[in-house]
């Protein structure tokens, strides 16, 4: 079973950055989409940045500019740069990965999440 651990999160002061990590445990024959999401209290879950294997990213406005998500495929890793944070950033964030564990599977996977609170 695939298990997606992220890391990284963490209270930080607005205009300060974190990074966030999320590796995947299993054996896996491909990683199609790499992302992040969040959800913040008593709102729906977001879409904040993809990224495919050949490394073509997709931002939510809010944060373009200001995150940049990357990944290496080599450790099943994806990454969430964000600098410049803001108190409306303020969430749980969830690592999400589309993968295929044999070649002819295809499935997504969600992480346990990571909270991120940005105040002074």
């Amino acid at each position: 079973q695939v298990q997606l651990v992220e890391s990284g999160g963490g209270l930080v002061q607005p205009g300060g950055s974190l990074r966030l990590s999320c590796a995947a445990s299993a054996s896996i024959f491909s990683i199609y989409i790499m992302g992040w999401y969040r959800q913040a209290p008593g709102k729906q879950r977001e879409l904040v940045a993809v990224i495919t294997r050949g490394g073509s990213t997709t931002y939510a406005d809010s944060v373009k500019g200001r995150f940049t998500i990357s990944r290496d495929n080599a450790k099943k890793m994806v990454y969430l740069q964000m600098n410049s944070l803001k108190p409306e950033d303020t969430a749980v964030y969830y690592c999400n990965q589309y993968l295929s564990l044999t070649g002819t599977d295809s499935n997504a996977y969600w992480g346990q999440g990571t909270q991120v609170t940005v105040s002074s």
